[in-house]
């Protein structure tokens, strides 16, 4: 059975992520998504797993239920900042539990080192190498997965604080350690220009800091599995067996992708950064290097081998509000026509990887159509994002709708 997951989500006590999430709505728009599975997101933080504990009732193969039988699995974030090679490191991992049984436990020997109310994604004084041995003596069917490895500031190989390979973080660890997640601003062309991650299988989640669907299920693993059970999705991960590919955003959309400081408006690629040795032209300080630099600081490799399936899409949201020229995704314009493509093709993965332009246009101006058949084969023209910023869709105004019609055309 083929299942799309999304396993690194957040509930409404992470920092920076919407108080309005609740279960009910990430189950509503992870079906209108067109996802089969989630994460349940910030597992130990004490309200959140008081919601998920009365919500969702846990069978014998460590899958979670909604009382609409839709289905999680146990998953928190953690952040770890620690000092490890005379260097200050600061890295984010994602942890998927088999059961509630363990989660208790995780959350048994985290209460008695830190505070765990105070954020959905916490963070501990502990280093990846620490944190792993202490997880691994609770259950080995933890699974534990470097998160956006290559985001600047908190992932594995960013550039800020992370560190030059797997080995070098988790040292004699690394053997618990079986998929990385590319994160937005990488793709599976990317990591496999290196070498040292070739034993790596990776895997593509949102990391989404609310519950609608242009974060939600932005970025997906996609699963080959006889059942779906606990067991499978993390066999998949460790093995690669019925791990069938990633749905991702283009790298250049991400917020890390290419360098610079957003404070002084200084956008650069990574050769332009190379020349002026990482330091920014306007205020003389270090600039932030993107995920494109810290690639080419690592590859061993021009062209990247044995590459696993993957397909680069932008939200479909942000498809609308850009042939529109609408700087606001909850726009009811936008949600009008984003709608009326659901209620007419199910989901939105579905209109975004299957629905053929004669389908789209019957419903909606041939502007838009365009653009979405052009998402999927993958031919946008797109601003590269840098230091935070997200990167933007580049349309000419002859691809653009201009219209003064009512809103009940739509």
């Amino acid at each position: 059975m083929k299942v799309i997951g999304d396993f690194h989500i957040h509930g409404p006590y992470a920092q920076a992520c919407s108080k309005n999430t609740t279960l009910d709505k990430l189950e509503t728009y992870s079906k209108i998504k067109g996802l089969d599975v989630l994460g349940t997101g910030d597992f130990q933080h004490p309200k959140w797993n008081g919601f998920l504990n009365k919500e969702l009732t846990e069978d014998e193969n460590g899958i979670l239920w909604t009382k609409n039988k839709f289905p999680f699995i146990w998953q928190t974030e953690i952040s770890l900042a620690y000092s490890q090679g005379g260097k200050g490191r600061r890295v984010h991992l994602v942890v998927l539990a088999p059961g509630k049984e363990v989660v208790n436990q995780i959350i048994d020997t985290f209460s008695k080192r830190w505070r765990i109310d105070y954020d959905g994604r916490p963070i501990f004084g502990i280093s990846c190498i620490e944190f792993t041995e202490m997880l691994m003596n609770i259950s080995k069917d933890i699974e534990i997965i470097p998160a956006h490895h290559f985001t600047s500031w908190f992932g594995l190989h960013g550039s800020k604080s992370g560190f030059d390979s797997v080995e070098e973080c988790f040292g004699d660890k690394a053997k618990y350690i079986h998929a990385i997640e590319t994160g937005m601003s990488s793709d599976p062309e990317m990591n496999r220009r290196i070498s040292s991650l070739d034993k790596y299988n990776l895997v593509s989640f949102s990391d989404p800091h609310t519950f609608f669907p242009w974060r939600i299920g932005r970025e997906a693993t996609i699963f080959d599995l006889d059942e779906l059970t606990y067991s499978n999705i993390v066999n998949s991960i460790r093995t690669g067996k019925g791990l069938k590919g990633t749905i991702e955003t283009p790298p250049e959309y991400g917020k890390y992708h290419y360098d610079g400081h957003r404070n002084c408006n200084v956008f650069l690629t990574p050769e332009e950064s190379k020349k002026l040795k990482g330091i920014c032209p306007k205020c003389k300080k270090e600039l932030t290097l993107g995920v494109a630099y810290r690639v080419e600081e690592l590859a061993d490799r021009k062209e990247p081998v044995n590459v696993p399936y993957f397909v680069r899409l932008i939200p479909l949201t942000e498809l609308i509000s850009v042939v529109y020229s609408l700087k606001q995704l909850q726009s009811k314009k936008v949600w009008s026509i984003y709608n009326k493509l659901i209620n007419e093709f199910g989901n939105e993965l579905n209109i975004l990887l299957n629905t053929s332009y004669e389908e789209l246009k019957k419903l909606v101006d041939e502007k838009l159509a365009k653009l979405i058949i052009m998402n999927r084969e993958d031919k946008l023209s797109i601003k590269p994002g840098y230091d935070g910023v997200y990167g933007s869709i580049i349309l000419k105004d002859e691809d653009k709708i201009v219209s003064q019609k009512s809103l009940l055309e739509f």
